[in-house]
């Protein structure tokens, strides 16, 4: 069976692969995929429609999906995921199917100054496969709004959260302002902390050297709960 499956996966060009190897580094690392202009940077083309046209290529054969009119909008399938970690982890076997399963709390709306997974906050639990995510998350938060949406992160997504107190510079993260809970890109600069939006109609937040200021999580993966148009 598990050959089978091998031989049913489209087969990809060298610069079809390198591409999906890019996205998939730049979703473990930061945990967003990167922009047509960043893939193009990175791989030296003129512009960032040769991006486009490998992306749309990987698109066709079912590789990853695109999301229309966000500049991030990039999805691994579940399907390929599960592939990129089969292959790097084809040398170990799981002694239990149970182990590639996770049960992650679903986390609502959370009220001021308690913790986020705080028994009042958590809706449901979900079992998701563990190759679903780039590395393993504590939780799943109910995205509110569309602040990122430029970054694929939509109002209702479920956002997959390994729970930190640090994040590197640029990663999208779970953040704790005074009353309100947040996701953010985060961005330090040697003037402080700030918390940055992926839609221009959304206004970066500036941390004060007085504020009370968390991080609760990094985004390690995502769960669309409503279809793509």
């Amino acid at each position: 069976m598990p050959e089978a499956a091998m031989n049913d996966r489209p087969k990809l060009t060298a610069r079809q692969q390198q591409i999906l190897d890019l996205v998939q580094a730049a979703i473990e690392r930061t945990g967003a995929p990167p922009t047509r202009a960043e893939i193009a940077a990175e791989l030296g083309f003129k512009s960032a429609n040769a991006a486009e046209e490998h992306l749309q290529a990987l698109a066709r054969k079912g590789v990853i999906e695109l999301v229309g009119g966000t500049s991030r909008g990039i999805r691994l399938r579940s399907d390929t995921l599960r592939a990129v970690n089969e292959a790097r982890n084809r040398q170990f076997s799981l002694p239990l199917a149970s182990l590639a399963q996770l049960n992650l709390p679903l986390v609502g709306r959370v009220a001021a100054g308690s913790p986020i997974l705080a028994q009042e906050h958590i809706d449901q639990t979900y079992t998701v496969g563990a190759a679903m995510f780039s590395r393993t998350p504590d939780y799943l938060l109910r995205v509110r709004g569309n602040s990122m949406r430029d970054a694929g992160i939509l109002d209702g997504d479920l956002l997959a959260v390994q729970k930190t107190s640090e994040a590197k510079n640029g990663q999208i993260v779970v953040a704790r302002l005074g009353d309100d809970v947040t996701v953010k890109r985060l961005q330090r600069t040697a003037d402080g902390v700030s918390l940055l939006p992926e839609n221009p109609d959304y206004q970066p937040i500036v941390v004060g050297a007085g504020d009370a200021f968390e991080l609760e999580g990094v985004a390690v993966g995502l769960i669309r709960t409503t279809p793509l148009m």
